[in-house]
């Protein structure tokens, strides 16, 4: 059965994924509270398990190599701040009016995010790709997130109420 599925592209990972959205879909209240963990913690203790075992299969050579290739970082982290946000303003006109403007506003804050383990790690992992960068990228993105994300909502996004600071999501 296994070797059937891998033939369409269907992994264990992607099987793990499917079950776990599944369960919240007919238990979302098991995500609703914090007992006897939150997930908060869950995922803060994940991501550090995440890091950990990947930092532990890269070599000090394999490290050194991929830190030292900044003409990718710059391009990553370019990428991510500038060329998403950019590609998102130019929908905007497409999103002018009423309840589409929250549609808008709503993709435009996920396009000035940074990006995540699970996108920049995980995934690269599984494509075989350069997981000494890909872990360098996700920290060093969030890093710079915490003044561009804010940056970049604050110029463009306005608030319809009076009590809403823009500024506070970060």
């Amino acid at each position: 059965m296994k070797i059937e599925l891998e033939k369409f592209g269907i992994d264990d990972f992607l099987l793990a994924i499917l079950a776990v959205v599944t369960l919240a879909y007919f238990f979302p209240e098991w995500g609703m509270y914090e007992k006897p963990i939150s997930l908060e913690k869950l995922a803060n203790y994940g991501v550090s398990i995440i890091f950990f075992f990947y930092g532990l299969k890269l070599s000090p050579e394999k490290l050194r190599k991929g830190l030292s290739n900044w003409k990718m970082h710059l391009l990553v982290q370019t990428t991510t701040f500038l060329v998403f946000p950019c590609i998102a303003l130019l929908f905007r006109p497409l999103f002018v009016e009423g309840a589409n403007e929250s549609l808008w506003s709503g993709i435009f804050y996920l396009a000035a995010l940074p990006s995540t383990v699970s996108s920049a790690v995980v995934m690269v992992s599984i494509a075989g790709g350069n997981i000494s960068a890909a872990i360098f990228n996700t920290s060093i993105s969030s890093f710079i997130g915490i003044v561009m994300t804010p940056l970049w909502v604050g110029l463009f996004l306005t608030s319809n109420s009076g009590d809403f600071d823009s500024w506070s999501i970060a």
